[in-house]
């Protein structure tokens, strides 16, 4: 085993992406980095959701649920469209829905 462990240490590491890449990825993590915005992520995996909708499964105020969407929206989490006077966030792709579903059930084995 400590063969395979030796010659491990010797692979030729991997290439980082550039750096603006990186840049990127920051933000979007730190754009998901709250339990709220957690949440809104989680709720729009099931379906597309309008503010008050996300207001009545959440819990939190009308002003929060909007001050997190505009923070998903400006880091491409989530779009809106609009549908007759309400506007329905969903999430842009599902890579980001494994983001945070990783990461929540990582917390819950208990490595958080």
């Amino acid at each position: 085993m400590q063969e395979a462990t030796a010659a491990h240490v010797h692979e030729t590491p991997a290439l980082l992406p550039p750096k603006p890449t990186l840049v990127a990825a920051g933000e979007l993590l730190r754009a998901l980095a709250a339990p709220v915005r957690i949440s809104i992520v989680l709720q729009l995996r099931e379906q597309r959701s309008c503010v008050h909708e996300l207001v009545g499964a959440l819990g939190v105020t009308q002003p929060l649920v909007s001050q997190h969407l505009r923070v998903l929206k400006a880091a491409g989490v989530v779009h809106g469209e609009r549908v007759g006077r309400e506007v329905m966030y969903s999430l842009v792709d599902d890579h980001l829905a494994h983001i945070v579903v990783d990461a929540v059930a990582h917390a819950e084995e208990g490595h958080s």
